[in-house]
């Protein structure tokens, strides 16, 4: 995937995505910030370094009770293993 654009968010509406989780992977100098979205049957990989991130971060959190703290959750403490659903139905 090149880029989180608007095509790639309509193929996540909001009404259908039944969980999205967040995690962190240990790249041995820094963690990277991952998230998995699931609608029907298809989970929707992430991470932070995909152009548009923070267009996903804003569509994420118009999901109803979405735990808008979820970045706290996930990045500490580092380097170590650490998930955290941010939603769920």
């Amino acid at each position: 995937m090149a880029g989180i654009d608007a095509e790639v968010l309509a193929q996540l509406p909001v009404a259908e995505v039944s969980k999205v989780a967040f995690y962190k992977r240990d790249e041995i100098t820094t963690d990277l910030i991952c998230c998995d979205v699931v609608v029907g049957e298809k989970v929707w990989t992430f991470h932070e370094k995909l152009p548009g991130w923070g267009a996903l971060i804003d569509h994420l959190q118009t999901l109803p009770s979405f735990d808008a703290n979820w970045f706290a959750s996930v990045s500490q403490p580092p380097f170590a293993s650490s998930e955290t659903v941010a939603f769920a139905r």
